[in-house]
């Protein structure tokens, strides 16, 4: 089990490498937190588009964006504190609190963004069909059954 969370956190520490080199070679110059606030924020948004619609389809209806939303803040949450605590065991980064920080506040703030636009997506279509309705108009017999 030890090997595998050894290579894993290896792993997540080539690419935490990587990811800095890229930002480095690419002339932005984010630092640390930011780079978490970005790749977690991003992380949780793959991840509400790659479950969201297997939620829809297992409860059929319902409020699955609510489902999805704490299956991936639960992951989103273990994710941050394994890198941190893989930082720590493997001795590639430092270990620090204000970085999980950040990378839960990046998902939360991309979903308050994507949430806004989805509720307004739903706000104007609901306007859109609410006038193509018509009220159906039942009489007596029909009403009674």
């Amino acid at each position: 089990m030890w090997d595998i969370i050894y290579k894993f956190t290896t792993w997540a520490s080539r690419l935490h490498d990587s990811i800095l080199g890229i930002n480095d070679a690419g002339g932005w110059y984010f630092d640390d937190k930011q780079l978490h606030f970005l790749v977690f924020g991003a992380i949780g948004m793959l991840l509400i588009f790659v479950l969201y619609p297997i939620f829809k389809f297992l409860a059929n209806r319902g409020h699955t964006m609510v489902i999805t939303w704490l299956y991936v803040f639960t992951v989103i949450m273990v994710l941050a504190f394994a890198v941190e605590i893989g930082q720590w065991y493997t001795g590639t980064g430092r270990m620090e609190s204000s970085d999980i920080a950040y990378g839960i506040c990046g998902f939360l703030v991309m979903f308050l963004v994507f949430a806004l636009l989805r509720g307004l997506y739903h706000a104007i279509r609901s306007m859109v069909t609410r006038d193509n309705r018509k009220t159906k108009v039942y009489s007596k017999d029909e009403f009674y059954k």
